[in-house]
């Protein structure tokens, strides 16, 4: 039955869900809606100021790492960059504060027509000739550049540095831009069927990092990229059990976006529309990601609607995502209950496993001692039970199960969970 492979699931991640019970588990929607989801920094006249500057971000087994990454002047240093929403067809407007030790830059991959101080956006090259950045960059330690474009078709879209690239991606230096459809809000693209149920859109930003290059930089030493080999590997900028935080969690100061997914099951009349995650890749491999439980509908492919030239719909249900370097996917995701269990009119029997395979670690269990949505049996006293009101945990993760790792430890990594409520949603206990 589908709970318990679920329960079988969640065993392999004892030790980081169990760290992070209090994160996961919430009773009130308002709290939800406020520390889940995508943040998306908005401006009336799409005019954001950026500034690129160093911090450190923490990782699950104590590391602590010198980053860059882009922060707006609402926070300071995050990673990743602030998530930009804008709308499609608006011009917008990013200026660039440089205070690191070197010239940066912004690109905006699937953007046209991008200016740079008012001219085109032009690469750059040194006394010698060689290419030194894709387009005009800020000058180090506090250096400016403004850049201008129209926000292209609606989708989602990376923003990186297009300087020194292999060195200063690998850096921090990236963000998500989302183009929403002008007038749509709650639509991935200009296609009707593209529409998302309100507060259900979640952002994936998925990355890499090598430690051993952070501490050349942070020394002032070479970094040699061509021997470079990633140990850790996040979502918006976390790794598991981090991802499963709220937004803004406080132990976290400069990573501020969770990637906990919080639907409930489709329903024609109280749930009919889905949720949306943008996928976005700013590593330099592919991620195969993919969640236990549920297909994903792939809709948008970098910044695209996936249909023929009269229209017609050529979106597919797909398991395991496969996001390459640099590629985009919007997909859209809901969980549906195909058993129809009722206690009376469909008692589907269910073989409950021993109460020892449930446990995760010492007296805690994630399970609610039955198969079946929003229903809960006793469990023996001397448990904790996490299972608030019979919700379902998938996780979801890298498939390239290196990804899914603190420093080759495993589970960790590129790994979060969706969280599936009963239809009723969970009511405080």
């Amino acid at each position: 039955m589908r709970r318990l492979t679920v329960q079988r699931v969640l065993a392999l991640t004892a030790a980081a869900l169990v760290a992070v019970t209090p994160v996961v588990v919430r009773t009130q929607a308002s709290a939800a809606e406020m520390s889940e989801g995508a943040l998306c920094d908005t401006d009336t006249n799409q005019t954001f100021s950026l500034t690129a500057r160093d911090g450190y971000i923490s990782t699950p087994d104590g590391n602590s790492i010198y980053m860059w990454s882009y922060s707006s002047s609402k926070r300071g240093f995050q990673l990743p960059g602030p998530t930009l929403c804008v709308e499609s067809g608006r011009p917008v407007t990013v200026i660039l504060h440089n205070t690191l030790p070197e010239a940066t830059s912004i690109v905006f991959p699937g953007q046209l027509g991008v200016k740079a101080n008012g001219n085109p956006a032009q690469p750059q090259f040194d006394s010698g000739g060689s290419l030194t950045s894709l387009v005009q960059s800020a000058p180090a330690t506090d250096g400016s550049v403004t850049y201008t474009f129209t926000a292209g078709s609606p989708g989602s879209y990376l923003y990186e540095t297009g300087t020194d690239v292999d060195k200063q991606l690998q850096m921090g230096l990236y963000g998500a831009l989302v183009v929403r459809p002008a007038g749509h809000p709650n639509q991935v693209n200009d296609r009707p069927d593209s529409a998302f149920a309100n507060g259900k859109e979640y952002v994936y930003l998925l990355s890499e990092v090598d430690p051993d290059v952070h501490l050349a930089v942070e020394r002032n030493q070479p970094v040699d990229v061509n021997s470079s080999k990633s140990r850790y590997f996040m979502i918006n900028g976390r790794s598991m059990p981090d991802t499963l935080a709220p937004n803004n969690a406080p132990w976290l100061p400069g990573q501020p976006y969770g990637a906990l997914v919080h639907i409930k099951p489709y329903d024609a009349v109280t749930n009919p529309l889905p949720a949306t995650i943008h996928y976005l890749n700013a590593g330099s491999v592919n991620y195969p990601f993919h969640p236990h439980g549920s297909d994903e509908r792939v809709i948008n492919r970098d910044g695209h609607a996936l249909q023929g030239p009269s229209g017609q719909d050529l979106s597919y249900l797909k398991y395991d995502l496969d996001v390459g370097p640099g590629q985009t996917l919007d997909v859209l995701m809901d969980w549906r209950d195909v058993e129809h269990w009722n206690a009376t009119t469909n008692p589907i029997p269910t073989q409950i496993p021993a109460i020892t395979d449930q446990l995760l670690v010492g007296p805690d269990t994630w399970f609610s001692e039955s198969g079946y949505l929003g229903t809960k049996n006793a469990v023996p006293s001397n448990l904790t039970q996490n299972n608030e009101c019979g919700e379902y945990y998938h996780i979801a993760h890298s498939h390239a199960l290196e990804q899914a790792t603190n420093y080759g430890a495993a589970f960790g990594g590129m790994m979060t969970v969706f969280r599936i409520d009963p239809p009723a949603g969970c009511v405080s206990q």
